[in-house]
């Protein structure tokens, strides 16, 4: 069963407790959450959820992958399935899935374990091929850290390429003020 609308508010609420000034821009969320649609299902539209992981290195060097679909470095992640019991698995398991490194392999940091590091709304240009309309997702990028050595092994249909860029490199400036933080 996906995360429940209940389990993401809960998540985005523990989230603005640390950000109050970003409500405002989690209206979209909290409008797919009223709605009587699966806030976690690809088809949902205007806006759903998604899940990604931020990887730090022991140099804090942060893990981009290159997606096919947008042709942008990003950090692993994507939508949720219908296994992923939370948000948090749906975000290891997309890091599995895209760069082939497990959950044994990567720790939560510290105050954030079930609490996303951010929480991101951004367009998602219109695709014909896969009849969607252009939309929003709502990224919740949970951080951990990687405790074990571990090759990327990506998953070329949908990713190839990958970067370990140091934090103040990394893509989104949002991301990269909230790990200047810590």
């Amino acid at each position: 069963m996906p995360p429940s609308p209940h389990h993401i508010r809960a998540t985005a609420e523990a989230y603005l407790n640390r950000h109050p000034g970003e409500r405002q821009l989690l209206n979209p969320l909290f409008a797919a959450l009223a709605g009587t649609q699966d806030p976690t299902h690809r088809k949902t539209f205007p806006a759903h959820v998604t899940c990604s992981a931020i990887v730090l290195d022991a140099t804090d060097r942060v893990l981009h992958i290159h997606h096919n679909a947008t042709g942008k470095y990003l950090a692993p992640g994507g939508h949720a399935e219908p296994s992923d019991q939370d948000l948090v698995h749906a975000a290891l398991r997309e890091l599995f899935e895209e760069a082939g490194i497990p959950d044994h392999t990567v720790a939560p940091l510290p105050g954030f374990e079930t609490v996303p590091l951010d929480i991101d709304v951004h367009d998602i240009d219109a695709n014909p091929a896969k009849e969607e309309p252009a939309h929003q997702h709502i990224d919740f990028r949970f951080a951990f850290r990687l405790t074990a050595q571990h090759m990327v092994t990506l998953q070329t249909e949908e990713v190839s390429g990958y970067d370990w860029r140091p934090f103040e490199e990394t893509a989104s400036p949002t991301v990269r003020a909230k790990l200047a933080l810590l």
